[in-house]
This record gives C-alpha cells, structure tokens and sequence, in this order.
C-alpha cells in the first residue's frame, strides 16, 4: 500500500510547480490591469483631452482577458492536479482489495488485518488527497510574495538606507564635477556626459544652458546622488560624494524641479516636509519668503486647503511658489533648480523668479534654464554641448 504515497506526492508537486508558473501569469496580468488604472485616472485630463477613454479602456480589458485566460488555466492545472491525486486513491483500493483477497486466500490474513492497513495507509492519502485543493492558493501567496520579497531583498548601488559615510562638520558648498563620463542604465550605449568638469564655488550661482538633451538635468541628478558616473568624480566641499553619508547630503541640498511633486494633503503639510519640526511661524516665513503667502490667505483655509492629487486644485504658479517654500524652509547649503520657470507665465514667472533670487543669497546655485530671465543675475554661465562643455562666460554684476 506504501506503493501509492509516492505517486500522489509526485502528482501534487507537478501539479503545485504548474500552478506556480499560471499564478505568476494571473498576477502579472491583474498587476498591469492595475497600473493602466491608476495612470489612467491619475492622468484622468490628459486622457479625456486627448479622447483616450477608448484606448484606456481596450488596454485594460486587453490585460483583463489575459487574467482569464490564466485563470482558466490555473483552473484546469488545479483539475487536474486534484483528479490526478484522487485517481491514485481510488486505483489504491483495487489494489489493496486485490492484494489484501490474495493475502486471506493464500497465508491466512484475516478481513480484520486487511481493513486496518487499508484504512491506516489511504486515510493518510486521503489526507494528502485534502490538501491538493489548498496547493492553488499557497501557490498564489507565494507568486504575490516572491515579487515583494524581491523587491524588498534587492541591495541597490546607492542605498538611501546605508547610514555610513563621512559626515562634513562645516558645509561650505562647494560643487565640482570632474572629467565625468556618464550613461544612464536604461540606456547604457548612449553618452549623456561626455568628460565633464565643472566648479561652482561656495555661495555663487552657476547656470547651465544648452539643447535639450545635452546633459543638463543629468548633472542636477549626479549632485544629488540619483546616479554614480561610470567614471570621474563629483565633489562636495573637495570630497567624493560616494565617500559622504547619503542622507547628510541630501539634508544639505534643496531641490526645486520644473514639474513640483505636491502630495495629496494640505499646503502647511507639504511645505513642512522640508523640515519635519517646522513651527507654524517658520512655514509662514517660508511661504513669504517663496511671495506664496498672498494666495494661502485669500484661500478659503488659509494653510489647511487641500491642494488636491498632484496639486492640480492649484495653479502651475502656486505649485512653485510652494515647492519653493519648502525648498526655504529646509535651508539647504546647496540649491539645485531645474527650470523651476519653464512652465509659468509671464506674471507667474515674474513672481517665482523674485522668490528664487531671495532664495539663491550666500547659497551655492546651479540652475538648468532655458530663459534669459531665469539666467542674468547668476555670477557664471556654462553652456553644454553632447555632454561637454562648449564654452563658460563670468558675469560681473555692476
């Protein structure tokens, strides 16, 4: 009777390995149904300006099919698998009847003896038998946790986690990239700095300008730590960033991008998350500072409004001057603007542009610009080629 347990265990665990493979597809599926849903409706303006309801709809029912299929599939493997299971059972009983005649017949077995092996021996089958239908969803807890386990367990270059590395007692802020070679590792082939340098000294402003897709935005990332280059050196206070605490760095840098991300939480939250221990005074403070105080008050809850997903209950403006807000309120030794005015009208830009020079006093600047306006009260101007460096022009300020 011993003959059986094997088989039925070879059955589950080619059923179990089957399973595992069709649940990773239905995951995948549900897990892309899932982010066209998401994008669709976070992006909910641009798709109905566009008439891109259709489409959205098509690449989910696309996606959702997909689950249906795999489903099925699971559901046949799972049929399978149990069927499998409970047919090596059932052969079990011929063959212990069969066997068991054969023992009464030949060497005196009694009925007694027969039925209590084959009870013993198929009620734990049996057993075995139960639990194939609960195979399908160990199986699926395991697809759905190998991807977050993996991604949990995955050890990146730059950990934003590692606590080690120097910590600078004295901040000067000094900026330098020396002879850098960078490619980012989505596109590995292609050069996006090509043996850089440059030097922005403490309390100066440095703005770069150039084509789109020369290199600008790239060296903003490479000073905050987004990236490591491939080769050469970037320098804070004369010391390679990699050799500094990753999170002492980033405390020292304030970062105003051209598309400011604000959380779906009110203007006091998301201008305190420069400074977790900000007092309601040193917000109001930025916020003047950042000329962002005379829309909050005309607001109908003042610091308390929600600014919606995305802040889009605000203006393209309003968002600025509150990214710049909690730019200020974090006090950086280094401020990084990446075409903070490249979206703004006139007027707005005007506005945003007075808040960004109060800003930019006794800090160590780099800006990526476009505009003139954005670019003539820096002390250097650097223009960017293919990844180098064309030409720099010193600016004296009369």
């Amino acid at each position: 009777m011993l003959t059986s347990l094997p088989l039925i265990a070879i059955a589950g665990a080619v059923s179990a390995q089957l399973l595992t493979r069709v649940s990773s597809k239905r995951l995948t599926s549900y897990s892309d149904a899932a982010d066209t849903v998401e994008l669709t409706i976070g992006s909910i303006r641009t798709v109905v300006s566009f008439n891109g309801e259709k489409k959205a709809i098509e690449m989910y029912n696309k996606f959702i099919k997909n689950a249906y299929r795999t489903v099925v599939e699971e559901g046949l493997v799972s049929g399978f698998g149990m069927g499998s299971v409970f047919c090596i059972i059932f052969s079990s009983y011929g063959l212990a009847f069969w066997y068991g005649g054969k023992l009464i017949i030949d060497k005196g077995y009694t009925g007694g003896k027969i039925i209590t092996v084959l009870f013993a021996v198929l009620t734990g089958a049996t057993s075995l038998g139960n639990a194939t239908p609960s195979i399908s969803a160990i199986v699926g807890g395991q697809s759905a946790a190998y991807r977050l386990f993996e991604t949990i367990e995955r050890k990146p270059e730059i950990d934003s986690d590692d606590t080690s590395g120097m910590i600078l007692e004295n901040i000067k802020g000094d900026v330098e990239l020396k002879d850098v070679y960078f490619s980012y590792p989505a596109r590995p082939g292609q050069l996006i700095l090509d043996g850089l340098s440059l030097q922005v000294v403490s309390g100066t402003s440095m703005a770069i300008v150039g084509e789109s897709g020369s290199g600008k935005s790239t060296v903003i990332s490479l000073v905050e730590r987004f990236y490591d280059p491939q080769t050469g050196e970037v320098l804070i206070n004369g010391v390679n960033i990699k050799n500094l605490s990753l999170d002492w760095i980033r405390g020292n840098i304030g970062l105003v991008s051209q598309e400011p991300s604000l959380f779906m939480t009110s203007i006091k939250d998301n201008i305190i998350y420069g400074k977790e221990d900000a007092t309601l005074e040193e917000i109001k403070r930025a916020a003047e500072l950042a000329n962002a105080a005379s829309f909050i008050d005309r607001l109908p809850n003042g610091y308390n409004t929600l600014v919606g997903q995305h802040g889009t209950l605000l203006s393209g403006g309003q968002k600025q001057r509150i990214a710049i807000a909690r730019a200020i309120l974090k006090d950086p030794k280094i401020l990084l603007l990446d075409e903070a005015t490249s979206a703004l009208d006139v007027e707005s830009e005007r506005i945003v542009q007075e808040a960004l020079n109060r800003m930019m006093v006794e800090r160590t600047t780099l800006i990526v610009a476009h505009r003139l306006s954005t670019v003539r009260n820096v002390d250097c101007i650097t223009v960017v080629h293919q990844g180098k460096i064309v030409e720099q022009v010193l600016i004296k300020h009369w």
